[in-house]
């Protein structure tokens, strides 16, 4: 489990004039919260985040040295982006005690062809892209991963399946029958035929203009 420290300076809240000018000077407003202790709101330098933010990885434990001589694990949640820049606005910071289990959202990533795709023309079809667990924070995974090579169709891996893989000392929080992910057999769409009386009624208007075209021509023959 990788740990990065990070820099925090305490600021004054105050209203969005305040905020904005220090968004534009570059920092990235959070607020510290959490393990039973008074919420400090901080600034950043992004900078520091660049190396979290340009990965895909979620869980990642982040030691924050704030100017108080406060020392602490924390957790990003809810970070806010700029919309069209893409810059980092606000994140929260969320402390974590290393001794005390907790809470968190894993993702989940499939590994492989099934067999049942590759051999018996099957689909696999992904329930659950994340889980739920509680655990140690020493024991918190960045992400789940399942090899499905050995699937066949019909077949699929539970909850229950994910938890023998992982042991006793991370629990996930859903029932063990739950599917994540099986090959089922693809859809097939039968487009229907169109019923006689539809191509009946689509062919008479052209035969009713030919029709027209004759009773013309006799016309003006007569006339002439």
């Amino acid at each position: 489990m990788q740990q990065i420290v990070i820099d925090a300076t305490i600021r004054t809240p105050g209203n969005k004039n305040a905020a904005g000018r220090l968004r534009r000077s570059g920092k990235v407003l959070a607020v510290v919260y959490g393990a039973g202790k008074d919420s400090i709101p901080v600034e950043l330098n992004p900078r520091q985040l660049q190396p979290i933010l340009r990965t895909e990885r979620r869980n990642i434990i982040l030691t924050l040295q704030i100017e108080n001589g406060e020392r602490t694990p924390v957790m990003m949640a809810y970070p806010q982006f700029q919309p069209v820049r893409g810059t980092l606005l606000h994140v929260d910071l969320r402390r974590i005690a290393m001794d005390r289990k907790f809470r968190v959202s894993v993702p989940i990533t499939m590994t492989g062809e099934a067999e049942g795709v590759k051999v018996q023309g099957g689909l696999l079809e992904v329930v659950m892209r994340e889980v739920e667990v509680e655990c140690l924070p020493t024991n918190m995974p960045e992400i789940f991963t399942i090899a499905v090579d050995t699937l066949h169709l019909g077949e699929q891996v539970r909850v229950a399946d994910l938890q023998k893989q992982v042991g006793e000392q991370i629990l996930l929080l859903h029932d063990p029958h739950s599917v994540i992910c099986h090959v089922v057999t693809p859809k097939v769409v039968v487009e229907a035929a169109p019923a006689v009386a539809e191509v009946e009624a689509a062919a008479e208007p052209e035969v009713i203009r030919k029709g027209k075209v004759v009773e013309e021509e006799q016309k003006e023959s007569s006339e002439k």
